[in-house]
C-alpha cells in the first residue's frame, strides 16, 4: 500500500525529467532560446541540471519501491 505514492512520484518525476532534457536539447539543437531574457549558456546549463537531478530523483525514488 506504501508504494503506489513513490511509484507515482518516482513516475512523475522520471517523466518531468526526460521531457525538461528533451525539450532542452530540441531547443539547444534548433538555436532557440532556453529562457527568454537569460543568458543562453545560464538557462541551458540549468535547465540540463534540473532535467537530470529529476531524472535521478525519479529513479531513485522508483528504486526503493
Amino acid at each position: 500500500m506504501e508504494s503506489g505514492p513513490a511509484v507515482f512520484a518516482g513516475t512523475t518525476f522520471a517523466l518531468f525529467g526526460a521531457a525538461l532534457l528533451l525539450w532542452t536539447g530540441a531547443r539547444v539543437l534548433h538555436r532557440a532560446p532556453v529562457a527568454y531574457r537569460a543568458s543562453p549558456a545560464v538557462s541551458t546549463a540549468l535547465a540540463t541540471v534540473f532535467g537530470v537531478l529529476f531524472l535521478v530523483l525519479g529513479v531513485w525514488c522508483l528504486g526503493r519501491v
